[in-house]
């Protein structure tokens, strides 16, 4: 409100009274609640999802919440913001209530949940999208592991990590763990063991050839609109309220995706692989 009023003042001489404001900006909320509630497609190939973490006041105290964004790769390899969700719960039940929401929308199947280690999601998109296919995203997975490492190192143990997932085969990306483990598990033993953890969830990717494996074993599609987003919660202690948020980002979000008129990288050659791979799945023109 602020930010709007000193604004005004600036480029016209007006005053405008906050609760003029607030009533302009209250306009906003019928259209969040459209947008996220519109009928989207039937197919997205390709589905990232993120958070990004914001303050937020709750019953006068200021709480860190986790915003998050679900974004949809269309046939034509568009990008799609097919919702935001802000969690008041974590884990399994916050997620179901996502992919059926999703599905009551009329997604009826994704290829890939390209996702950042959210607890509860495989679960829940299994349930609702019981072909679907959970990547976990590889960059998350280097960055998590370097935090373990000391600058001087953490070259040389990202080069020995890059030999895993650039590997021919799962077969050979297991033996490149395997010899990471032997290297650095007497310095970073927690770094093996989160990748033999979460192994099942890093190697879906392995199935495809390189050219799509750079399209889905990383949630970088989604990366620009996060650190849009940032930059517009950046200076601002927090938010009065969970709808002032969704209004903010709402309008930011319109902005941004005002440029996204061209497909993502490499996607011809995705969608050739995905048509012969999931023909069955495919839309029939």
């Amino acid at each position: 409100m602020r930010e709007i009023q000193s604004h005004l003042e600036e480029m016209y001489g007006a005053e405008v009274s906050p609760s003029l404001i607030s009533s302009v900006t209250d306009a906003v909320v019928e259209d969040v609640k459209a947008w996220q509630s519109r009928p989207l497609d039937a197919l997205y190939p390709i589905v990232y999802l993120d958070c990004i973490h914001v303050k937020v006041r709750d019953n006068g105290v200021v709480r860190v919440k986790a915003v998050y964004l679900a974004l949809g790769i269309k046939l034509d390899g568009e990008k799609e913001l097919l919702g935001i969700w802000i969690a008041q719960t974590e884990g399994a039940k916050f997620w179901l209530q996502v992919a059926t929401e999703l599905k009551n929308r009329g997604v009826s199947d994704i290829f890939i949940a390209c996702v950042d280690g959210l607890k509860g999601f495989p679960e829940a998109i299994e349930t609702v999208f019981p072909k679907t296919a959970v990547q976990l995203c590889i960059v998350h997975m280097v960055r998590h592991s370097l935090n373990y490492v000391g600058w001087k190192l953490r070259k040389e143990v990202a080069d020995d990590l890059r030999a895993i997932y650039t590997a021919a085969t799962v077969e050979e990306a297991e033996q490149q763990l395997t010899a990471f483990e032997a290297k650095w598990d007497a310095d970073y033993p927690p770094i093996g063991q989160s990748w033999r953890r979460n192994w099942a969830r890093i190697t879906p990717f392995f199935e495809y050839p390189p050219e799509i494996r750079r399209v889905i074993y990383t949630t970088n599609a989604i990366e620009p609109l996060n650190m849009s987003l940032r930059k517009i919660t950046k200076n601002r202690g927090s938010f009065p309220s969970d709808e002032a948020l969704l209004k903010l980002f709402y309008l930011a979000i319109q902005n941004i995706s005002k440029k996204w008129t061209m497909p993502i990288r490499d996607w011809k050659a995705a969608l050739n692989r995905f048509t012969i791979q999931f023909e069955e799945r495919m839309p029939h023109q």
